[in-house]
C-alpha cells in the first residue's frame, strides 16, 4: 500500500479511488456491511509525503477506470493540495471525502474543527500512521539518522493524539511509545471509523 497501491477487480458498480493509507479502514467497512457494490483501487500511501502529487495521479486513476463503473468516488480529503484535488473533482464530476484531512473526517469534521484551534500544538496519528511510523516519520524526517533534530521539529508540539480506528491494545503502546520518542504528552482518543464509514454508507 505505501509504494504501489491496490488495483481494483472490476467486480462492483461504484469504484472508490483512495489514499492506501486508508485501504484497511475501507476493506473491513466493505466485509462489515456487504458492500459488495463498492470496488476499491489505491493509490501510494506515500503520496501523503508528496502530496502535490496527489491531484493528477487521482485525474489519471479516474479516466483509466470511468468507463468499467457508474461511477466514482475519491476517498481522499483536500490532504494539502490546497483545494487542488477538489477543483479537479468537480471538473470530473466525481464526489469525493470532505474535509481537510484524514484526522479530521475520522473524528468527525464537525467534532474536529470546534477542537482544532485549541490543538495547534497537536501531533496525531491513526491507526496507519501507528503501524508505519517508521517509515511516515521517522525516516522521512532523518531522525534515524539524526537523533538530535526532535527538539527542532518538535519543539511548537505539547501532545500526540492517537485517533484510534480500531480497539488494540497493542497498536495503544505503539503509540505510546511514539509519543515518548518525540518527547510528547499522550493521548488516546477512539474515533472508529468517523465520517469515512458515513460517506461510503451514502453509496
Amino acid at each position: 500500500m505505501t509504494e504501489s497501491g491496490l488495483r481494483a477487480k472490476g467486480a462492483g458498480s461504484i469504484l472508490l479511488i483512495a489514499c492506501g493509507a486508508l485501504a484497511r479502514e475501507i476493506l473491513d467497512l466493505k466485509d462489515a456491511n456487504g458492500w459488495t457494490h463498492l470496488d476499491l483501487t489505491c493509490l501510494p500511501a506515500k503520496y501523503h509525503l508528496y502530496p502535490d502529487k496527489i491531484t493528477a495521479a487521482v485525474r489519471e486513476s479516474v479516466a483509466k477506470h470511468r468507463q468499467n463503473y457508474d461511477s466514482i468516488f475519491v476517498v481522499y480529503a483536500d490532504c494539502g493540495t490546497g483545494g487542488q484535488l477538489q477543483a479537479a473533482c468537480a471538473e470530473m464530476g466525481v464526489e469525493m471525502v470532505k474535509g481537510p484531512h484524514c484526522y479530521s473526517f475520522f473524528e468527525g469534521n464537525e467534532r474536529f474543527a470546534r477542537h482544532s484551534e485549541s490543538e495547534i500544538t497537536t501531533f496525531y496519528l491513526t491507526d496507519f500512521l501507528v503501524r508505519q511510523f517508521e517509515a511516515f516519520i521517522i525516516k522521512p524526517m532523518g531522525l534515524d539518522r539524526h537523533p538530535q533534530l526532535r527538539d527542532m521539529y518538535f519543539a511548537n508540539y505539547e501532545k500526540l493524539v492517537y485517533q484510534a480506528q480500531t480497539d488494540d491494545p497493542a497498536l495503544t503502546e505503539k503509540a505510546r511509545a511514539a509519543a515518548d520518542r518525540l518527547g510528547l504528552a499522550f493521548e488516546r482518543r477512539f474515533t472508529g471509523y468517523g465520517d469515512l464509514a458515513t460517506h461510503l454508507a451514502k453509496l
